[in-house]
């Protein structure tokens, strides 16, 4: 499918960009939804994008029910978002979607790793190398903190302040937020800074905290692959990204008593809702410790 220029999906994108500071991908998610479904209506003779109503619409959701519930909830999501945007605009006075439901779908329980996992993790790392003291501050800071990888690796250097113990970040649509790190994570980024950064730079300048041998900062690609050979060094064996340690970060916090907002707040969520999913990793991840360790929740011996 060609992706033909429409100049309402180019401004609605425009302004996403400009207002909220969306990410590329998040603004191609969107551009790519709205395109196809203006492909869609025009492959059919319906009625033009600006002029979209409810029937047309529950006719091209119709259109896409092979799709995964997630997947088709992201589509009705971009399609939403995009008619609020026309109101708001005054591209029209109505809203079609305000009938819309999305498809129903199971809970999403992410994958995390347990505390002892955590630990075999960010030990992993050769700390008589520099990409091994980078790579276990790396580790140190995204368990301790719970950033975004995208966080992590677009950390400046003065993002960082070692004597408050704390991380300035700026997270999704700019929105800057300070989050403690415990001494495990000051240390390492100590280490780092003292003994490895700038081996790794070659003594060329550079902005970024998190640099690769190659003088540049990070990327996410990169610290995917790092995270996954220490995986493997550490014994384990199940998929993994770097978003597992920040699903670590919020579980086992919340496992040892920590209030939700507060999670919430350190994840930088804008809707609590979100932050909710963990509870019910936390609480599986309680059921299992009490079954192993309680004299009643064993089985026979």
């Amino acid at each position: 499918m060609a992706d033909t220029p429409h100049p309402l999906i180019d401004e609605f994108c425009t302004s996403l960009w400009l207002e909220e500071g969306l990410a590329d991908h998040s603004l191609a998610a969107y551009r790519s939804d709205l395109t196809q479904l203006a492909h869609w209506l025009s492959s059919t003779n319906a009625t033009p994008l600006e002029q979209l109503d409810t029937d047309t619409l529950r006719r091209y959701i119709h259109s896409l029910s092979s799709l995964k519930p997630s997947s088709l909830n992201r589509k009705t999501s971009s399609i939403k978002r995009f008619c609020l945007w026309m109101v708001n605009n005054r591209h029209r006075t109505d809203n079609p979607t305000t009938a819309l439901r999305s498809a129903r779908q199971g809970l999403r329980v992410p994958k995390t790793l347990s505390e002892a996992e955590v630990e075999n993790l960010v030990n992993a790392p050769d700390l008589n190398t520099p990409q091994g003291i980078r790579d276990k501050a790396m580790l140190e800071l995204m368990y301790a903190s719970g950033l975004r990888v995208s966080e992590l690796v677009n950390l400046p250097l003065q993002a960082v302040d070692l004597n408050a113990g704390a991380v300035k970040v700026l997270g999704k649509g700019n929105k800057e937020r300070l989050v403690p790190m415990g001494n495990p994570a000051r240390l390492a980024i100590l280490l780092y800074l003292g003994q490895a950064r700038a081996q790794l730079l070659s003594f060329k300048e550079s902005d970024a905290l998190f640099v690769t041998h190659l003088g540049g900062p990070m990327t996410r690609q990169a610290f995917w692959k790092i995270i996954k050979r220490h995986a493997l060094l550490a014994g384990i064996h199940s998929p993994i990204s770097p978003h597992v340690l920040r699903h670590a970060f919020a579980t086992h916090l919340l496992n040892h008593g920590a209030d939700l907002r507060v999670v919430q707040l350190l994840l930088g969520h804008a809707d609590i809702t979100t932050t909710q999913i963990y509870t019910h990793v936390a609480k599986e991840q309680l059921h299992e410790l009490l079954n192993a360790h309680h004299p009643l929740g064993r089985g026979p011996r």
